[in-house]
């Protein structure tokens, strides 16, 4: 990275100096040649001509170096997931052969609690590719229905067999960048449940365009409310966490145009609005 920007430090002067010398010679030829609509025209031209390829050489320069990496990366994580890939599928046509032969209730309880976690795998893997995609390359924006989207992440967090989920929810599409809505989606509930008793419901709600994510938990005060989007700030620095979910939800509410808001109380609880009018079909 400093290697990057040392070299884009010595192109931005090279560049500098070198429109100072055409301007320079511009001035030098205007002078000498006399100040006339032709004299101005070939000055332009070539002045015009001398920057582009220049421009071109130093654009080049830079460029390429970042187009092979990019492509090495991609190359080297595609490997990489590949081979994550096989054992995850290993567990899941294991689990699933074993489940067909065990018949005692505690056996196949534990099982279902690895299939769970295998599904879980399953979504991190799928974030993981999403996440390098997303450095390299822009995410191509899918519609999907928000119900049944919330319907299945909400049926993985009650396995954790903690706080009960209420969902109101109508049925309808929206366009956006679907694995990270996922993960915004993620953050939240987990935030919801980490700082409310496991007995406390959780509520999901959606007025007109607007989504509410409402817990009964500790809240916040309004200094705490003030650092919440701050990344590494925690409420409870006895919880688990390195308090980083709040920044990632606010930066991909703002790439996606998602108006946030939290409201909360100390003792009482905290409600997130998220404003979904701009990606509603």
């Amino acid at each position: 990275m400093g290697s990057l920007r040392r070299k884009t430090i010595f192109a931005t002067l090279g560049y500098f100096s070198s429109v100072a010398i055409l301007l320079s010679f511009v001035y030098w030829f205007l002078k000498n040649e006399g100040f006339s609509e032709n004299n101005y025209l070939i000055a332009s031209i070539l002045v015009l001509f001398l920057a582009a390829g220049w421009g071109y050489i130093i654009a080049s320069h830079l460029l390429a170096p970042k187009a092979e990496q990019d492509a090495n990366l991609s190359q080297l994580s595609s490997e990489i997931l590949h081979e994550l890939n096989i054992p995850l599928s290993t567990i899941k046509a294991n689990t699933s052969l074993l489940a067909k032969r065990l018949e005692d209730e505690k056996s196949l309880k534990r099982l279902k609690r690895i299939e769970d976690s295998s599904v879980r795998l399953e979504r991190l893997y799928a974030e993981l590719v999403y996440s390098i995609k997303k450095e390299i390359h822009p995410i191509e924006k899918e519609i999907f229905s928000l119900k049944l989207l919330l319907e299945e992440h909400i049926e993985i967090f009650e396995a954790f067999e903690r706080n009960r989920f209420v969902l109101n929810v109508a049925s309808f599409n929206v366009k956006a960048d679907k694995i990270g809505f996922e993960k915004m989606i993620d953050n939240l509930l987990m935030n919801a449940m980490k700082y409310s008793d496991k007995n406390a419901p959780i509520t999901l709600t959606l007025n007109n365009s607007t989504l509410e994510i409402s817990d009964k938990g500790i809240g916040m005060d309004e200094t705490q409310l003030l650092k919440v989007y701050e990344r590494y700030y925690q409420v409870d620095n006895q919880k688990t966490g390195q308090g980083i979910g709040l920044a990632l939800v606010k930066s991909y509410c703002d790439a996606e145009k998602i108006g946030i808001e939290i409201k909360s109380e100390k003792n009482l609880g905290t409600t997130v609005s998220l404003n979904l009018e701009q990606i509603i079909q």
